[in-house]
């Protein structure tokens, strides 16, 4: 591939399997991470143990000096940018019924990293994306912005906003740089195990049953399907790709 890319929330999860897909094609990557240092520092080196450049870099992407400064720092290390991808995302677990319960921190933690800090970053990014001839955004929504269920009632509506804003980029990015967003189903792994607890097998297994295809995602998948964005078709722009195994589509 001979690229270099940006992949925010990359210390764990899909954000650590989308860099080493990516790093496998020939692409070197900038691991962002906000808390998950020692995790993105070994990703890194995962990463540049498949022969690219591996470079972690701490950012929150709710702060957009910092988001300027983390493309700069990606430019000055690989000489060029030609995809991100905005994985980094956070919520508060709280049942939809509870409205109560729902606080202003809540609103603007959850807008601010997961509308807000895409936004900031594909802007911070385009003049250098450009710059490389052209290339792609990949934001990393969820089900949750389709369907409106999910981990919390301000968690979904940011990955409606997410999916809006996708659609808006494509347009304002066209031609030179194509966006597109994959919008996981259930992904198994720590993250919800920690934000579920004793609950996560239960619902686990009602999304399995749920699902036409018999099963949830697994981090790889969505790295799959968030490559299948970047190596595939030139002309698919402005969409988003469920990678729920058949959720939606089951009766």
């Amino acid at each position: 591939m001979g690229k270099a890319a940006i992949v925010t929330g990359a210390g764990t999860g899909v954000g650590r399997a989308t860099s080493l897909a990516l790093a496998r094609r020939g692409c070197a990557v900038l691991l962002n991470y906000s808390r998950s240092q020692e995790a993105a520092e070994k990703a890194a080196a995962e990463v540049s143990a498949l022969g690219v450049k591996g470079v972690p870099h701490r950012c929150d992407v709710a702060d957009d000096a910092a988001c300027r400064a983390m493309v700069e720092t990606a430019v000055r290390e690989f000489g060029r940018l030609d995809l991100l991808v905005n994985n980094a995302g956070t919520t508060s677990f709280i049942p939809h019924a509870e409205l109560e319960r729902v606080s202003d921190d809540d609103w603007d933690r959850i807008l601010a990293v997961n509308l807000k800090g895409p936004f900031q970053m594909v802007r911070a990014a385009r003049p250098a994306i450009e710059a490389s001839g052209g290339g792609e955004v990949v934001n990393v929504s969820s089900i949750a912005g389709i369907i409106g269920i999910g981990s919390s009632i301000p968690y979904a509506a940011s990955k409606a906003a997410l999916n809006n804003l996708t659609l808006t980029l494509a347009r304002v990015l066209a031609p030179k740089i194509r966006v597109n967003a994959v919008a996981p189903g259930f992904i198994a792994g720590a993250w919800l195990k920690a934000g579920l607890g004793p609950v996560y097998d239960v619902i686990k297994q009602g999304m399995e049953q749920r699902a036409a295809l018999g099963k949830v995602c697994e981090a790889e998948d969505v790295a799959d399907a968030i490559l299948s964005l970047v190596a595939g078709s030139d002309l698919v722009t402005g969409h988003v790709l469920p990678v729920d195994g058949g959720m939606l589509i089951a009766g």
